[in-house]
């Protein structure tokens, strides 16, 4: 165990007391606060009434303009006209009043006509007959009321007398009728003369004396009147409706109250005042919003690995490898956020954001990788919000998220774990296109050489983050001694000298390995395990062989077997020894800890049935304990599929002829054997999955010793072609 691996053994034995975890924790809030202090900090600005600005300065917030908002309503309420009702009814009072008036005409002249008083001689209490003008008019006055007859001239009175009934019938529609036209329109206080000349113009088409025509103008120009009166209720309703519809005026977050070297006049200087810049006072708001958004995200990043996670050394292990790669791209974050700020640019679009869900997802597993990304891309927000107005950039906050969420998609198909490089291509081009997605979203006018700008920082995003993570997933492995699926994938490789060392030395033995490889890595995938673990560690299960291959039977090539000439001791001390070798021959050349557990644990404490018997045989005192395998039992699921598809591969190649039916009561038999054994007794494997992996290995068995066609021998074959 190397320094590094020794130094974090340290830290994770400390990391047992739920204090020093805590500490982990307040000391990661710590960093994170550290750094994104400065990115909360509120920015006071340097300027002077009626001096030129020293800087561009934008909102850093939406702000109401007050002032703005009330010179927009006055003079709103300003335009809206008064409002005028027209009183209709007006018109119909002065049509019935000169109605009135020519019937009490008509009545008068009815009542002094000559003629009623020759009919009416011999009447008793006779009355005196009315022969004057004078009296006619005094008459016709009374029928009338005071105002009315204040208002009309004698003239008037004494043509309507002296007239005869079909002339004041005449005179009285033209009149009534000229009368209703023009008072039926609209006339203001200004336009009554104007409609008087136009009712008397109306009235000069009438044939009838001079007199009786100057009467009917003159009590026509009486009856029009102002008929449009101002309304002070409905023009103050329609002042508050225009008043309402007003929308408030605001200064909007990243609008540009002042640009630099403009001059600053009240106007400005007023909304740098309601924009908070000219405020002498400290805030401590952000400083506070700041704290509890990272209580918030460690809050609950504590509770997911206090309370979520089951397996304690895994527990640790989780904790401080996702510390470490927390703080290394906050640092890296950091730092090109810094550089972007000094070169006045968008540089910062060539983060890595990408590199810590790629080794979280590599080194751990998918939920955390996300939880990661989550985190960075909020944090992200924050630290990259240089040129944005306000502490926010949400943009930058979904480009990291988007980035990272699409690394962790590409590195969960086949076999990308082991072509970061290519998956790192594959993220520039979506970077790239996520970009310019938010680009045209924005409607930002932007030159050809800005565009290939953002193309190369997108492209530098996802190429840096692919090197990097394979820059640092070694150090990881080394510092964690971790298995990750790169190392497996090394491991794998058939030049490896310990497989080609097989391969030469005992070449049944590499046949076999290769065929419990396929079954194991089948049956662990339909379960869900590691089958690339599974794959690698059945290559080297048996790599202890290698020391005595000639003692197992499938290096046996038409040979004598050795053991047929040794006493039961001996030959269980070889058979058992290749378990032990292994471990040490792996541990030799520094191997993973779970390749050298599956080398140790795939036999278990199984008993060797068949030389246990052939002792048994020969000593009936032989305790079966001397005949088993030293252990320990599988501790993993992977070690036990393993060895399950370790003696299944070998029974089933010894069937004269295996058949679906027979290979499903082989699997059965060894599986059950191994229960009843208690030889899953420290897995976790349950009955379902036990279930399943019979399934699996039944059906690759079948299809690896299927039937097969019984060709004719050569002369019977021959025969049947001449016939």
């Amino acid at each position: 165990m190397n320094r590094i691996q020794k130094f974090f053994t340290k830290i994770k034995g400390l990391l047992v007391h739920r204090f020093f975890q805590v500490l982990l924790f307040l000391i990661l809030g710590l960093f994170a606060y550290g750094l994104m202090f400065s990115n909360v900090k509120p920015e006071k600005v340097q300027v002077e009434l009626f001096k030129p600005a020293e800087q561009t300065i934008r909102s850093t917030k939406t702000v109401e303009d007050t002032y703005k908002t009330e010179q927009e309503k006055e003079e709103i309420s300003k335009q809206v006209a008064d409002v005028y009702t027209l009183k209709k009814e007006y018109a119909k009072n002065k049509v019935d009043l000169i109605s009135s008036i020519f019937d009490s005409a008509i009545e008068v002249n009815k009542e002094t006509d000559p003629e009623r008083d020759k009919k009416e001689e011999g009447k008793e209490d006779k009355k005196e007959p009315i022969k004057t003008d004078a009296q006619k008019v005094s008459i016709l006055k009374e029928k009338l009321t005071d105002e009315v007859n204040k208002n009309i001239e004698d003239s008037v009175f004494l043509a309507l007398v002296q007239a005869d009934e079909d002339e004041l019938e005449i005179a009285k529609d033209s009149t009534i009728t000229a009368v209703n036209n023009v008072m039926s329109s609209r006339i203001a206080a200004s336009d009554v003369e104007n409609a008087k000349k136009k009712v008397v113009e109306e009235l000069g088409y009438m044939s009838i004396n001079s007199d009786m025509k100057k009467a009917s103008n003159s009590l026509a120009r009486t009856a029009i009147i102002q008929n449009v009166f101002f309304d002070k209720d409905k023009t103050e309703e329609q002042r508050r409706k225009a008043v309402e519809s007003v929308e408030p005026i605001r200064i909007l977050q990243g609008q540009i109250i002042v640009e630099e070297n403009q001059l600053v006049d009240r106007d400005v200087y007023r909304q740098l005042e309601l924009a908070g810049f000219l405020s002498t006072e400290s805030t401590i708001y952000p400083y506070i919003g700041l704290l509890l958004f990272i209580l918030l995200t460690f809050g609950a990043f504590y509770y997911f690995f206090s309370f979520s996670i089951s397996k304690r050394d895994n527990k640790y292990n989780q904790l401080l490898i996702f510390s470490l790669v927390f703080i290394l791209s906050m640092a890296t974050m950091k730092t090109v956020s810094v550089l972007a700020d000094l070169k006045n640019s968008n540089l910062e679009y060539i983060f890595p954001g990408a590199m810590a869900a790629m080794l979280i997802k590599i080194l751990l597993n998918d939920k955390l990788a996300v939880a990661m990304i989550i985190l960075l891309g909020s944090y992200g927000t924050i630290i990259f919000n240089g040129d944005t107005p306000g502490n926010l950039d949400f943009s930058m906050g979904l480009y990291i998220i988007f980035g990272g969420l699409a690394a962790i998609i590409i590195l969960s198909r086949p076999n990308f774990k082991s072509k970061v490089l290519i998956a790192g291509l594959l993220m520039s081009l979506i970077n790239m296109a996520f970009v310019f997605s938010l680009i045209f979203i924005m409607d930002g006018h932007y030159t050809k050489m800005e565009y290939l700008y953002y193309a190369a920082a997108a492209i530098g995003s996802g190429v840096g983050s692919a090197v990097l993570t394979m820059g640092l997933l070694p150090f990881f492995e080394a510092g964690f001694g971790i298995l990750s699926s790169m190392k497996l994938i090394e491991l794998s490789n058939p030049n490896h000298p310990l497989l080609r060392k097989i391969l030469i030395e005992a070449p049944g033995t590499y046949h076999h390995s290769v065929m419990v490889a396929n079954l194991a890595e089948s049956a662990c995938e339909a379960i869900g395990s590691n089958g690339l673990l599974a794959r690698v560690g059945s290559y080297y299960h048996d790599i202890g062989k290698t020391k005595r291959p000639h003692f197992f039977i499938e290096n046996q090539m038409n040979e004598e077997n050795p053991h047929d000439r040794l006493q039961p001791e001996t030959s269980r001390d070889i058979i058992i020894a290749h378990a032990v070798d292994g471990g040490e021959m792996l541990r030799s050349h520094k191997f993973p800890k779970e390749i050298v557990d599956i080398a140790e644990q795939h036999h278990g404490t199984t008993l060797l049935k068949f030389f246990y018997h052939k002792a048994k045989k020969q000593d009936d005192t032989t305790v079966e304990a001397c005949y088993r395998y030293p252990g320990p039992r599988a501790k993993m699921k992977e070690v036990a599929v393993i060895g399950i598809a370790d003696s299944v591969e070998a029974a089933v190649r010894s069937m004269q002829h295996p058949t679906p039916e027979k290979i499903e009561e082989l699997v059965s038999f060894i599986i059950q054997d191994r229960i009843q054994d208690g030889q899953f007794d420290e897995c976790d494997i349950t009955m379902r999955e036990l279930s399943i992996v019979k399934h699996s290995l039944c059906e690759s068995l079948n299809g690896i010793f299927h039937s097969r066609i019984e060709y004719p021998e050569p002369d019977k074959l021959g025969q049947k072609v001449k016939e």
